[in-house]
């Protein structure tokens, strides 16, 4: 399998597209960073979606360490605004910043660098998606290695 770390949001797309997007990207796991694994999305509940990739020969890893508070959700619409850049700043500083989160990111990171990632969310638009800064703090903390 090939190695990286990608993301992927499943609004208007379906389980299928998401096997299809990780096995054209050589990605052996498909890591969930919502907070709640639930949708009302047929197939993307966490058993129903860890089912469907594990009988398509992938990984199912879920990561709420790495999820976005409720709260906090709605203003990542914002993608170039102030409401963005706020929610952007508390999602780092509030879930980015805690130890639960840095552990997550190091299982995302040893599984990237062998196997492959997709980082799975709801939001089709990855600029207004909290799963675009957990590959940028993934990048980021390459960076400074």
């Amino acid at each position: 399998m090939g190695s990286g770390i990608t993301g992927w949001g499943y609004e208007g797309r379906t389980v299928a597209d998401l096997v299809e997007f990780a096995r054209a990207m050589g990605a052996a796991w498909i890591v969930d960073v919502r907070l709640n694994p639930i949708s009302r999305k047929a197939g993307f509940s966490k058993r129903a979606l860890a089912q469907a990739v594990a009988d398509a020969g992938l990984d199912y890893l879920h990561l709420p360490a790495l999820g976005n508070p409720r709260d906090n959700r709605a203003a990542f619409a914002d993608a170039s605004g102030p409401q963005g850049a706020a929610a952007r700043a508390r999602y780092t500083s509030e879930v980015l910043a805690t130890d639960a989160a840095a552990e997550a990111l190091n299982q995302v990171r040893a599984l990237g660098a062998h196997d492959g990632v997709v980082l799975v969310c709801f939001e089709a638009d990855g600029r207004c998606c909290h799963r675009t800064e957990v590959l940028h703090a993934l990048n980021a903390a390459r960076l400074a290695a």
